[in-house]
């Protein structure tokens, strides 16, 4: 069974999604990159649609929002911000135990969210850096 059936398919995802959303636009830290004009109005459904595929669900990120490369382009060339990450990925957590998904698959979820996270600081210095053709990371 994959990860995405076993943590309750698109819906369950998304539901922590935009409990997450609403978990960073409560913090005073974490509000900052959530609370800017140019975020998506769908940023929970396509991050839904990025997570479910990435947990063996279907292309539904890759099928109609874009590549991988696309994805770290849109998050590169900010700069170092150690504390945002580390306070996001601790409300991604919580947004997981919050959710009605099991523990197993929730905590393969948050560890798979919190190695993209990290791996996504090779390009603070400049979206310039993200090289063409990179293949989602599979959770």
């Amino acid at each position: 069974m994959a990860l995405y059936d076993e943590l309750g398919g698109f819906d369950a995802i998304l539901a922590v999604c935009r409990r997450w959303s609403e978990l960073c636009l409560a913090d005073p830290v974490a509000e900052h990159p959530f609370s800017h004009p140019h975020v998506h109005p769908q940023h929970d459904e396509r991050l839904a649609a990025y997570l479910s595929e990435a947990a063996g669900g279907p292309k539904l990120y890759t099928g109609g929002y874009g590549t991988e490369s696309m994805v770290r382009r849109m998050h590169a060339g900010n700069g170092p911000h150690e504390e945002l990450d580390e306070i996001c990925l601790r409300l991604f957590d919580q947004a997981l135990v919050e959710s009605p998904i099991p523990p197993e698959p929730a905590a393969r979820l948050g560890a798979y969210f919190r190695a993209v996270a990290h791996d996504m600081t090779r390009y603070d210095a400049s979206a310039d850096l993200v090289p063409e053709g990179l293949a989602m990371r599979r959770a």
